[in-house]
């Protein structure tokens, strides 16, 4: 059968033949032993659902088999025969432009050049799926390459719960991941009903079906970077020959390097997986790879001397490089961590002093022990962390739980007071103040036709618009705005792409909306060979409420509270997104954040022009108002400016209330 029958017949009408796991990629660790003995066979029977009777007896020992082996059912007889990966949006059996659109980025989060473990449909960040199971990618393809554009298909954590009438106004896909009773929204509730094949962690952009590879976060980490430069060093000193430490280069976290030549300092990331750290290498998106730590020593000393600008990799545990670097006294500038400790019982979190192999093993078969080791490798992590601190390094915690993971372990990372911690979040100090309370997040799009001049041209027309708007910005933005100038202008020759051809730079309401604008004439007149699709990451102004990172500097007591993310799906659903989406879990863990996203696509109608305009301006403003009213100044600023220039929209503004109230003692 050819590619177009494959999609279309979802799950095949004669049983196939069983296949195994390709070696050459990356897997997903073993996941924990959890289930009970009826559980075991309730999460067999689940996975039957999927398939005729007749079939029932071969698959439910095979699927009991991977239960046992992988601690999931994958359904890996069940994988597509075809490549994976984004093709042009012509390619795709659909009568719906929009739902050919969405197999296009369906597609590209399985692309094993995209994805963490591809075969088992992981996309970043260890546990990021865009389905659970191979049955459920066979039978939405199936559902999208029959939809109409007055139907929509309902997502629940993977599962095509099926198409329903709607209306063309409506949103082709609704997208849940996790979305659990709140009293059942602790990591083991993840392993068990995830086990159970009854929900998953979506991750942010891995269960929207919006992730670009790694140059989404090669963006947010850069525009990071960049600014802790300056809050260390001042806006006048170059970081050339300056060091910034991490870990980790897996999905998300493999951006870093990449982030750090483009910022132009020294940076150094260790990494344990031998094939993250590879893959990365061959990537181009880390210059050097050293294995010795000795070795890594004298290469960072060399750098320092010659004011180098170079991304170091060191196959090895972080915790070492901190210990080693504090023993050789190696000046670090800024340090960090973007290990996936969200997930530091299943493979997020390597300890100190085991092997890769040998952490894989412990977390499966001793999951009790691992976990103390664990904690103890946080706590000799914060300590190092805090000697580098004393000598002036600036840490900041990059939204990955670390701190919170950290603090629960017993690490001294707690301020004074007890209840805070010693060191911010990057939101918190950076990203906050500086981006999302002025409207400035990570506004992405990806060509249809897979061709890179239309994504060259893209660029063009972006530029122009922020050139344009920058032009009578007022002087709060103007620095946001030249970043990000400086970015696009040197988006093409850093070679971000990886998958789809796919862009992303930070813009307020007024950006995304001229850059969607001039993106729907380019199509309309031509210039432009296919249709665009908008999305951003969740990691935004409006559609994340994650106290320990999005809305960390929410200062009103409302930070652990969800309401603005709902309010954003649901209002971007009914003002014309083509696909919506709303998560628990993401970067910083299970039960820890609430997270929404979107897909729109341009396809040069006045249609398009008109849900641009509505959806685009709401999810945005939607975040400024609610950080308005938690009394943050550049909020307060962004949207007065707004409403001042748009009729209809009237926010409510706090009154400021002085610090000294009198009567409380």
């Amino acid at each position: 059968m050819n590619f177009q029958d494959q999609l279309t017949q979802g799950i095949p009408s004669t049983l196939p033949p069983k296949k195994q796991p390709n070696p050459d990629f990356s897997h997903a660790p073993k996941r924990k032993a959890i289930l009970s003995k009826e559980e075991k066979k309730l999460a067999v029977k689940n996975a039957l659902r999927y398939f005729p009777k007749t079939w029932h007896a071969e698959l439910a020992r095979e699927f009991f088999e991977e239960l046992e082996e992988y601690g999931r059912i994958y359904m890996y007889r069940f994988m597509p025969d075809y490549g994976m990966y984004a093709r042009p949006i012509d390619e795709y059996p659909a009568k719906s432009q929009q739902a050919a659109a969405i197999m296009l980025m369906i597609q590209n989060n399985l692309d094993p050049t995209v994805a963490q473990h591809p075969e088992e449909l992981i996309t970043y960040g260890g546990n990021g799926a865009v389905f659970q199971n191979w049955a459920q990618y066979l039978l939405t393809m199936k559902y999208l390459s029959e939809m109409t554009d007055e139907q929509s298909l309902h997502m629940y954590s993977g599962h095509p719960m099926g198409l329903f009438p709607s209306s063309k106004d409506a949103p082709r896909v609704v997208v849940t991941n996790g979305m659990m009773i709140p009293n059942y929204s602790k990591p083991d509730d993840w392993e068990k009903h995830n086990a159970l094949g009854v929900t998953q962690y979506g991750q942010m952009t891995a269960g929207s079906y919006m992730y670009i590879g790694p140059q989404g976060i090669v963006h947010g980490t850069t525009i990071t970077v960049m600014n802790a430069f300056r809050k260390k060093l001042g806006v006048a000193v170059s970081p050339r020959g300056k060091v910034f430490l991490t870990a980790g280069l897996g999905g998300m976290s493999g951006a870093q390097p990449k982030a750090g030549n483009i910022a132009g300092c020294i940076s150094v990331c260790a990494e344990v997986n031998p094939k993250a750290a590879y893959k990365r290498h061959e990537q181009g998106w880390v210059d050097e790879l050293i294995e010795d730590l000795g070795e890594l020593v004298l290469r960072v000393r060399k750098a320092q001397i010659k004011q180098e600008v170079v991304s170091i990799a060191y196959l090895g545990n972080i915790v070492e490089v901190w210990e080693q670097f504090d023993e050789e006294n190696i000046t670090v500038e800024l340090g960090s961590d973007q290990t996936s400790l969200h997930n530091p019982w299943a493979g997020g979190y390597y300890p100190v002093g085991l092997s890769f192999e040998q952490s894989n093993k412990m977390m499966a078969n001793d999951p009790d022990t691992f976990r103390l080791k664990v904690q103890d490798s946080l706590r000799r992590h914060a300590t190092a962390i805090n000697k580098h601190v004393a000598k002036g390094t600036y840490f900041f915690d990059y939204g990955n739980a670390f701190l919170l993971e950290a603090s629960r372990a017993g690490a001294e990372v707690m301020a004074e007071n007890g209840i805070d911690f010693r060191y911010p979040s990057y939101v918190q100090d950076i990203l906050g103040p500086m981006c999302f309370d002025y409207g400035f997040g990570p506004f992405r799009w990806v060509c249809t036709s897979g061709k890179a001049e239309d994504l060259e041209k893209t660029d063009q027309i972006a530029l122009k618009v922020m050139q344009e708007i920058k032009t009578n910005a007022p002087g709060e933005i103007q620095q946001q705005l030249q970043d990000n100038i400086q970015w696009i202008e040197e988006a093409g020759k850093n070679k971000l792409v990886v998958g789809s051809q796919a862009r992303i730079l930070y813009a307020d309401a007024e950006g995304r909306i001229k850059i969607a604008q001039a993106f729907n004439e380019a199509i309309q007149k031509g210039y432009i060979s296919n249709p665009v699709v908008l999305g951003r990451d969740h990691h935004d102004v409006s559609g994340t409420d994650s106290p320990y990172r999005e809305t960390s500097n929410i200062y009103d007591g409302s930070k652990f509270t969800a309401d603005m993310a709902i309010h954003n799906v649901i209002g971007d659903s009914f003002r014309g997104a083509t696909w919506v989406s709303i998560h628990n879990g993401g970067g910083v863990g299970w039960g820890e954040v609430i997270n929404g996203g979107f897909g729109l696509l341009l396809d040069g109608t006045h249609q398009a022009a008109r849900r641009l305009q509505s959806m685009l301006f709401y999810d945005v403003n939607n975040g400024i108002s609610r950080r308005a009213w938690a009394r943050n100044d550049e909020a307060i600023f962004a949207i007065k400016r707004e409403m001042e220039r748009t009729p209809g929209l009237k926010v409510t503004l706090p009154e400021i209330v002085d610090e000294d109230l009198g009567f409380i003692s």
